[in-house]
């Protein structure tokens, strides 16, 4: 029988936003499930729309900027994930990297989620969020496999624009269980109050389904959280981490940070002609031919080998 005829019984749903800082820290954990239960599950990801298009401007842009540096200072201490020596400024909309990392979907997992990535490094290590068309576009470019024209042609299309509609909305139904959660954790995950009086999800929280129940796993977690989670919804499908040589996940990646290379790598470490770039909060290594093909980083000294 052909997977077509066997579709996968779970689905992982991703409640995020490219601009994230949390969701850029959550990203090791979640690279580990992805990988963990490829072609066992369907995943898909719902763009929040974090910085929205009708939000008020800030009376004062730099000291805006600057609090917001403080703030990711302090996620990423929390994470370990990189952030940006010097944050630009805060990202005017979440609209024109959703739309982007929407489109991608079009042309492939892979593609997808490798333009995802190129677009949440824009903001946590260029320091420069990629929040306009243009800049979002730009950031794409060089992605292997990657259909440029497609891709600007696809993000400017109702088609896509409504598809990131429907996710703001329904990042904007959570499910009861995430109202409150218990605390412990410097982001818990409990839903958050938007400004018309609703709630929406904290970002990142996943939830897996099946035909016949659901578990929420909000906020930062590990993977023991979400691998719980999955036994209780499938007993019998795997779920301990799976791990790939150390050259074999920067092939496939093409962007490791060092939290996920610990987590999601074996074997010795850099790999033959990894590219390590250098930011505020650790290192970035980069597959070589994605540190040729990928837009420049930011000011500073060049890359070391």
């Amino acid at each position: 029988m052909t997977s077509a005829q066997h579709p996968p019984v779970l689905e992982v749903v991703e409640y995020t936003d490219p601009l994230c800082p949390w969701s850029w820290g959550a990203e090791p954990v979640l690279r580990l499930l992805r990988t963990t239960l490829a072609g066992r599950a369907r995943w898909r990801r719902v763009f929040c729309v974090l910085f929205d298009e009708d939000d008020d401007p800030a009376p004062d842009p730099a000291a805006e900027t600057a609090w917001y540096a403080r703030y990711v200072e302090e996620v990423t201490a929390h994470t370990g994930a990189p952030r940006a020596e010097c944050l630009s400024r805060v990202a005017a909309s979440s609209w024109p990297t959703s739309l982007v990392a929407k489109a991608a979907e079009a042309q492939g997992e892979t593609v997808a989620d490798r333009v995802l990535r190129r677009l949440r490094e824009t903001m946590f290590v260029r320091g420069e969020p990629a929040d306009t068309p243009e800049l979002a576009l730009a950031a794409a470019q060089g992605v292997p496999g990657l259909d440029p024209e497609r891709l600007a042609a696809d993000a400017t299309s109702a088609a896509v624009r409504e598809r990131v509609c429907a996710d703001r909305a329904e990042a904007r139904r959570p499910v009861p269980e995430v109202l409150s959660v218990p605390g412990g954790s410097p982001h818990p995950g409990a839903a958050k109050e938007t400004a018309d009086g609703g709630r929406r999800y904290a970002l990142p929280t996943v939830l897996l389904r099946t035909p016949d129940a659901y578990r929420a796993v909000p906020g930062r977690r590990a993977y023991d959280a979400y691998a719980s989670a999955v036994a209780e919804l499938c007993p019998g499908l795997p779920a301990a981490p799976v791990t790939l040589p150390a050259h074999r996940a920067l092939e496939h990646h093409r962007s490791l940070t060092d939290p996920e290379r610990a987590l999601l790598t074996h074997g010795p470490w850099p790999p033959a002609g990894a590219v390590r770039v250098e930011t505020g909060n650790g290192p970035l290594w980069l597959h070589p031919q994605e540190a040729v093909a990928r837009p420049a980083t930011p000011a500073g000294p060049p890359p070391l080998r």
